[in-house]
Parts: C-alpha cells; structure tokens; sequence
C-alpha cells in the first residue's frame, strides 16, 4: 500500500474490555487556573497498555467544567479541558493537581521540575525543602523496623535492560539521574514487624518511592523488592 498526499490511514481497534477502575473523582479545589483533585487507587492518569478510557484523563476530557468568562483575560489560553500536570502511579492515592490554561500548565510543570533540580544540587541531603513551590509527601507501610527516625536517600535511579521486560527495568544504579527521597517515621508497628513512614521526594523519578525504599532494605508492604544494579551485576 502506498500513501499519497490527501490519504487517510484509518485504524480499527479490536474491542477489548478494560479491568474495573474506579470512576469517581473528588474536587478538593478549582478556580480559573487550576483543578486539585483526590485520584483513588487502582485509576490510572494517562491511557497506557489495557488501560485506555478508564483514566483521569478521560474523566476530564468527559467533564463540563467551570471556565473563565468570555470577558476574562485568561480565556484566550484555556484548553478544551483541564490536564494532569504530574502523574501519581495507578495504585496511589492521593492530590493530582490539573491545569486549566496554558499557562498555568507551564507555570505548574516548572515548579514541579525544581524538585527535580534541587535533587541534582543537594545529593548530600541539606537544606532539604528549600527554594520549592510545591513539596510533595506521601505516606506508606513498609517492612520491617527502621533504626532511625528519619533518613535522607539520594541513590540515582536509572532504566537498564532486564530479562524478560522489553521496555527495561527502572532500579538503583549509579548511572542513573538524580533522585532524592527524605524518609521520616510516623509509626513503628513492633508486632506486625512494620513501619508506616512519610516520604517527601524531591524528584519524580519512575517508581521512586518504591525503589529508595528497597534501596534502604524496607520494601514496601505487598510490592516485590526492586533491584540495585551496579556494574552490570543485579543485587536485591
């Protein structure tokens, strides 16, 4: 088949049924810029692999929302709906901030990649929280007790090849971006052998959390523990 200029390629997708995610989304917040909603777990952000209408996204593609007044400055930049400006992995829980214009967009993606630079200026763990917007903590349960009360991790994290995952595998190495995670803990549960801490990070590196987590020897709760790769060689 050969494709001229004016062609049309149309692609028909077989039907396929998407796994139960949850549908309903909280307001916790809008105004003219901005939209802060409270995603559940098990509902994706962004359509990938099985999941392709049953995301935040789509959600907010099918939402009438409230838009500025014809009148308002700010309705030249509007976008046709509000778009995440982060993603949270389909299993947490939590704040998921949307831009309703351009411009906020930008503005909020640049505060969320100041995190990111600080992570790369202060590998040593000081003035941890300084020169940000916006912080972000998350809460979780992980195994076993830890010693300290709170801890600092700053090991990059990195995509090597794996066997048998085709996209590669997101793990610990030195060759890896700067990533950093402060780590404080709220609760030791002594009997379940169990710590429930709060993890504020500074970048947003994929599987971030779960891998400093490993990384310090306390995996989360019921996630398979991720590698430490260094020099060609896999660790657990």
């Amino acid at each position: 088949m050969i494709l001229r200029e004016g062609s049309k390629l149309v692609y028909h997708r077989l039907a396929w049924k998407e796994p139960f995610a949850p549908h309903l989304l909280q307001v916790l917040y809008e105004d003219d810029d901005m939209v802060a909603l409270n995603k559940p777990s098990g509902l994706q952000v962004l359509p990938k692999g099985i999941f392709q209408q049953r995301t935040v996204l789509a959600q907010l593609q099918w939402k009438e929302w409230k838009m500025p007044p014809s009148s308002c400055s700010k309705r030249k930049n509007v976008q046709l709906h509000p778009v995440p400006v982060h993603r949270l992995g389909r299993g947490t829980s939590g704040l998921l901030l949307c831009a309703k214009t351009k411009l906020a967009k930008v503005q909020l993606a640049s505060y969320f990649a100041e995190g990111a630079a600080n992570a790369e200026k202060k590998r040593d763990g000081t003035e941890v929280g300084k020169e940000r917007k916006i912080s972000k903590f998350y809460r979780a349960l992980v195994t076993g007790i830890l010693e300290h009360d709170g801890d600092v991790v700053t090991q990059p994290i990195g995509l090597v090849h794996y066997p048998g995952v085709a996209e590669g595998l997101y793990v610990a190495c030195s060759s890896g971006k700067p990533a950093m995670s402060k780590v404080c803990v709220l609760e030791r549960l002594a009997h379940q052998n169990q710590t429930l801490v709060q993890v504020e990070i500074h970048s947003g590196r994929p599987h971030q959390i779960r891998i400093h987590l490993a990384y310090i020897g306390h995996p989360l709760v019921g996630k398979p523990k991720h590698f430490c790769y260094c020099d060609g060689h896999d660790f657990t």
